[in-house]
């Protein structure tokens, strides 16, 4: 980049690749592929599922929040929270009101902020605290002061969420907020705390015969189209393109110590990997 003079005006310019070019062009666009920094390398991003953990109440969620506290000395933790079953709620009344989708999703974010404000609470004596996505850039401070960051797992589209591929519910939901924000930070890992030993052939709770899947890749799996997915769809389309999250690991966090693993590095659950 340098400053030109424009030989015909006389005015100083700026002169760089994109001057002149459409920022819609394909050649412009694949140019600017490349290496991409790692803000907080050394952070790992937890997500507690609304529905699958926090609505179930006390003694589901305890147990959880001490074994993330015994790995707070060892690990970085940044913990997102899902909406549950009231978000789900929310998503009825909305879409009986013939709501757009990005009504519907400005309506989503209360629920998870809900929650995540509980959560920080409980995690209040531990240094949990309850951060905004306006406040990335003040989470190297709270690491240093040896604190547990919580905010909403909701991706913060709001009105823009775009339109869904098929109905009207947003497509970037808590699971998609999670992992944006894990790939944005270029984190350590990202893991999906949920009631189930991970992903299945089919829904285990209402098929016995279910199989569970220890290790898939993003790709065979949005190819398989099973009727229904522990992770919403758009993660593992975002995956593709990931830059940094090219993994996560959805675990069983009612099974004690299944969490201090996932940390660890160990393979409980299911690995969804891009190939």
């Amino acid at each position: 980049m340098a400053i030109v003079k424009d030989k015909k005006t006389g005015r100083k310019e700026i002169e760089t690749e994109f001057m002149g070019e459409s920022m819609s062009s394909k050649t412009l666009i694949a140019s600017t592929e490349g290496d991409v920094i790692r803000i907080l390398p050394d952070v790992n991003v937890v997500k507690i599922g609304g529905q699958s953990v926090i609505d179930r109440g006390r003694p589901a969620l305890y147990p959880i929040l001490e074994e993330l506290v015994k790995n707070k000395k060892k690990h970085k933790l940044l913990i997102c929270v899902g909406g549950g079953t009231r978000a789900r709620h929310a998503y009825e009344i909305a879409l009986d009101l013939e709501l757009p989708t990005g009504v519907i999703a400005a309506v989503g974010e209360a629920t998870p902020r809900q929650n995540a404000r509980m959560v920080q609470m409980l995690l209040a004596k531990h240094g949990g605290v309850y951060i905004l996505p306006d406040d990335f850039e003040k989470l190297p401070l709270y690491f240093g002061l040896g604190c547990i960051p919580i905010m909403s797992g909701m991706a913060p589209y709001d009105y823009w969420e775009k339109p869904s591929e098929t109905g009207r519910i947003p497509a970037n939901r808590t699971d998609s907020g999670t992992f944006l924000s894990a790939e944005y930070l270029g984190a350590r890992s990202l893991i999906y705390i949920k009631d189930e030993d991970g992903l299945f052939t089919d829904d285990p709770k209402k098929n016995p015969k279910a199989k569970l899947i220890r290790k898939i890749s993003a790709q065979e799996l949005l190819k398989n189209e099973l009727p229904d997915m522990i992770v919403e769809r758009v993660v593992l389309e975002n995956m593709i393109n990931a830059h940094h999250m090219r993994k996560i690991q959805v675990i069983n966090g009612l099974k004690k110590g299944n969490i201090t693993k996932a940390l660890n590095g160990e393979h409980v659950g299911t690995i969804i990997y891009a190939a």
